[in-house]
């Protein structure tokens, strides 16, 4: 059995499949769907996709209120309350009858 035209046969195919495949380019076809994935999940989690239409200001809460809670909120991660300890509940607290 003569191997030399086989491997001939092999090597000519893939030599002829890398020069073809190096005229194949399919990055037009990445590149126009290029982000449009993002675009899309965006998209999909908007709530309100015409929420920066709206020009009515918020209405509920003034802003020193809004800056109290918020002066609050921040202060209550810098200075947590201390855990209450379960067994001095009740002790001493109630009046004598």
């Amino acid at each position: 059995m003569n191997t030399y035209p086989i491997l001939l046969r092999i090597a000519v195919s893939l030599g002829a499949c890398a020069a073809l495949g190096g005229c194949l380019s399919s990055t037009p076809a990445w590149d126009r769907n290029f982000g449009y994935s993002v675009a899309t999940i965006r998209q999909m989690q908007t709530l309100n996709p015409n929420a920066s239409d709206n020009t009515d200001p918020v209405a509920g809460v003034d802003g020193r209120a809004a800056d109290a809670a918020q002066t609050a909120y921040y202060k209550s991660f810098t200075a947590p309350t201390p855990p209450t300890n379960v067994f001095t509940i009740g002790v001493g607290a109630g009046a004598a009858n």
